[in-house]
């Protein structure tokens, strides 16, 4: 297939109610930050990282890692796949699959 997808720790949860749920996983569950700004939280849950993102919800998105994610989407939209969102400053790309799960393609870390 030409690019080797590897699951990342992180799940990423948009919603519009960002300042509970932020509160909630920080002093509810007590999970500690590891990234804040405007529009997202990072939290380390033991696991895995959680981030919460300012926007409209679509349900819990995990993230793939590939080597060529233009490569990679052209893959997933050949297999039946939709793209969701795109934004190649990030870079990242939304997908969900045939089978309704929602993840994010990324690019390979260093």
């Amino acid at each position: 297939m030409g690019n080797s997808y590897v699951s990342s720790r992180d799940i990423i949860v948009r919603t519009q109610a960002w300042s509970d749920a932020v509160q909630f996983y920080e002093s509810v569950l007590g999970w500690r930050v590891l990234r804040r700004d405007k529009t997202m939280v990072g939290f380390d849950t033991g696991s895995f990282h959680l981030y919460v993102e300012k926007g409209a919800a679509h349900g819990a998105v995990l993230e793939f890692l590939v080597p060529d994610v233009q490569l990679a989407k052209a893959q997933l939209l050949a297999a039946g796949c939709v793209v969701l969102e795109e934004d190649a400053a990030v870079p990242r790309c939304y997908v969900r699959d045939p089978q309704g799960l929602v993840f994010n393609i990324g690019p390979t870390r260093a």
